[in-house]
């Protein structure tokens, strides 16, 4: 399994847009600079963001992009899902189409995988990941 692009970019994104907190507000061209991405990626991953009520956005002089709530309440999961959608590693289970779903034994356990998945990234917290950038750099 592996994240899209576009999911990919949102952690990063939020990654940096953490690093601001208590520090103001930033901007996408700011947070493109930062994270080597280009700037209609993050301006893209921004408006999903903001959609999802991650990022707050605000207009005019003093304005900018900062943290909805606070980092620590934000999850890996929620960035994900802001951009994918829920989690869920078979289609099977958001009612798609199966060609064997008639004689699938899985498809009731994929639930409760789908559930481990998200705790899983439910528990690592955007202050986390932060941090671990942070560290990443400073031992460099």
């Amino acid at each position: 399994m592996r994240l899209s692009n576009l999911a990919d970019y949102a952690v990063v994104t939020m990654s940096a847009a953490a690093r601001h907190c208590g520090g103001g507000r930033t901007s996408a061209a700011e947070l493109a600079s930062e994270t080597g991405l280009p700037v209609p990626t993050v301006q893209k991953v921004v408006s999903k963001l903001s959609a999802a009520g991650l990022l707050r956005s605000t207009r005019g002089a003093g304005g900018g992009l900062q943290l909805a709530r606070p980092a620590a309440a934000i999850s890996v999961a929620d960035i994900v899902e802001a951009v994918e959608g829920p989690i869920a590693l078979a289609a099977c289970v958001s009612g798609d189409d199966c060609a064997v779903e008639q004689n699938c034994a899985v498809k009731p356990h994929w639930p409760v995988v789908n559930a481990a998945l998200r705790g899983a990234l439910a528990d690592i917290s955007l202050v986390q990941l932060a941090r671990a950038e942070t560290h990443e750099q400073e031992v460099v």
